[in-house]
């Protein structure tokens, strides 16, 4: 990517889970810098009207879906192995991991031995194989970049430091629809008060994640592994308007933060073009 000429043919890029949450911002970004990016290959997991529409608009090389669907094209890659298929796909040097869960394994192992860039929106990937994951990428010279916003913050942060320089990372955390709430009122919430997350917009597994914290801790995990900081160095704040999405503090006193609106599509393109930022107005700002 460092000094891509815009003139030149666009990077191909594989995208999982393409009608999530996150897969539809990535889409959008992708539309946006289609002079420098085309998606080759596109996944979802049973959303075939969705993935269709998809496939119709982008023309990728590769469409596949994880569950059976009788309407599905027999072109189609099918079954969970189409992750895999994607991920390694020729056209594709980065692939966007936007799969909910431990399912996303397979594939990002496949790309990083192959030295693929993936651009990971699947933390599950590190929470259950983090030591594997981030070996692979060194033994095959392939890059792990984060998407989730607030790693993504943190390697903004880290931009030209060396690790001995880190004295600490610390995460935000919004704090979730129940910040506020009484005990007792919590203890009646119903799956919609959870899913009413009062800052970002996101799929409904990783909302309710975000209501009890869990997710908060997996951060904790996936923020250890990406950036080989001990756990006992690792903080959360909680910050509940999502503008400061992470910082860093150094051994000399300093703290760096980085800021921005919540929007996925921010880390997203950061993520495809790490470590260059290119202009980009469709990116929501203050």
């Amino acid at each position: 990517i460092q000094g891509k000429d815009v003139a030149t043919k666009p990077v191909g890029v594989a995208l999982l889970g393409a009608t999530g949450s996150i897969g539809k911002s990535a889409l959008r970004v992708l539309e946006r810098q289609r002079e420098r990016f085309v998606p080759v290959a596109l996944t979802a997991n049973g959303n075939f009207a969705a993935l269709a529409e998809q496939v119709a608009q982008f023309s990728p090389a590769y469409a596949g879906l994880v569950q059976e669907c009788v309407d599905a094209p027999s072109s189609w890659g099918r079954g969970p192995d189409c992750l895999v298929e994607a991920a390694t796909h020729p056209d594709a040097s980065i692939v966007i991991n936007a799969v909910v869960g431990a399912a996303g394994l397979p594939a990002t192992l496949a790309a990083l031995q192959q030295g693929k860039r993936v651009a990971l929106a699947n933390k599950e990937t590190l929470v259950v194989a983090g030591e594997i994951v981030t070996r692979t990428a060194r033994e095959h010279g392939a890059e792990l970049v984060p998407v989730d916003s607030e790693h993504s913050a943190i390697l903004q942060c880290l931009a030209g430091r060396q690790p001995h320089e880190v004295r600490r990372l610390i995460l935000t955390a919004s704090g979730g629809p129940f910040r506020t709430w009484p005990a007792e009122k919590i203890a009646q919430a119903t799956r919609a008060d959870a899913l009413k997350h009062p800052t970002w917009q996101m799929g409904s597994k990783i909302t309710i994640d975000s209501a009890t914290l869990a997710n908060k801790a997996l951060e904790v995990i996936e923020a250890h592994h990406l950036f080989g900081v001990p756990y006992d160095r690792i903080d959360v704040v909680v910050h509940p308007q999502s503008i400061i999405h992470s910082f860093v503090e150094f051994v000399d006193g300093s703290v760096l933060a980085q800021m921005g609106v919540p929007s996925m599509e921010l880390p997203i393109l950061y993520a495809l073009t790490w470590p260059e930022r290119v202009p980009d107005t469709g990116v929501p700002s203050f």
